[in-house]
């Protein structure tokens, strides 16, 4: 048998071996779901905060990246053309076009004070402005600070499960008139119900804090945009720049 073939049929098998366990891995994973298994209320619990998690993520970052987002130098370099052309009113309707993006629906407020009353007082045009930031701002903010804290209460139930795995682990032990099989048996069972609520609590917990991350620095970057161009903005309006 030549030794190529022999080191390919071994590595045949080791791979099938690999697959093997890891999909007896995962079957015993999800089987710890099951209610003839200990710990298994902690999986559902620990189950059900990730699927909150996975629901907040998924519609803040709709709205942040997708809903809320605008290229900001790109809108206001054609916003500032307007203005200083004194076309106020397409201005506007440049705002309301992007009407759903974050800074246009800031943007506009200073913009109708100035295309409707005529006007280039500074305090009107700051107060009808600062308006405008103070309501999208909890738009832009809602609902984020619940994903770092899913992910601690999904730690913490791991953890939890964690230590009612170990309890019944250690309770095996001293559980007298049984035989060292049966005292295995019910060891492993204990360590294997806090393994896997530890596992699951930081699988959930690890990706939401990630995608929190992620979304934070988002919004906080749209909200910097919003401050550092409704300033420049208001000093073209009432003629500072």
């Amino acid at each position: 048998m030549p030794a190529e073939w022999q080191a390919d049929k071994l590595s045949c098998t080791k791979n099938q071996l690999y697959t093997s366990l890891e999909d007896s891995d995962m079957d015993v994973f999800i089987k710890a779901f099951s209610p003839n298994e200990p710990g298994f209320l902690y999986m559902y619990v620990i189950a059900f905060v990730g699927a909150f998690a996975i629901a907040i993520a998924i519609e803040r970052a709709y709205y942040i990246v997708v809903r809320s987002n605008i290229n900001a130098d790109k809108f206001m370099a054609e916003i500032r053309k307007l203005v200083k052309a004194g076309e106020y009113k397409k201005a506007v309707a440049l705002c309301d076009a992007a009407a759903s993006k974050a800074l246009p629906q800031v943007v506009v407020t200073g913009l109708r004070v100035v295309a409707e009353s005529d006007t280039t007082d500074f305090r009107t045009i700051q107060n009808s402005v600062d308006e405008g930031t103070l309501e999208i701002l909890p738009k832009l903010q809602a609902r984020t600070n619940f994903l770092p804290l899913l992910a601690n209460v999904a730690t913490l139930l791991g953890l939890m499960g964690t230590i009612w795995g170990l309890i019944l682990a250690f309770r095996s032990v001293s559980v007298p008139g049984i035989d060292a099989t049966q005292k295995a048996n019910m060891l492993a069972a204990g360590i294997y119900a806090a393994m896997n609520t530890t596992l699951l609590g930081l699988a959930i917990a690890v990706p939401t804090i990630l995608i929190y991350a992620f979304i934070h620095n988002k919004t906080v970057k749209i909200i910097d945009e919003i401050d550092e161009h409704t300033v420049k903005l208001i000093n073209l309006l009432t003629g500072n720049r």
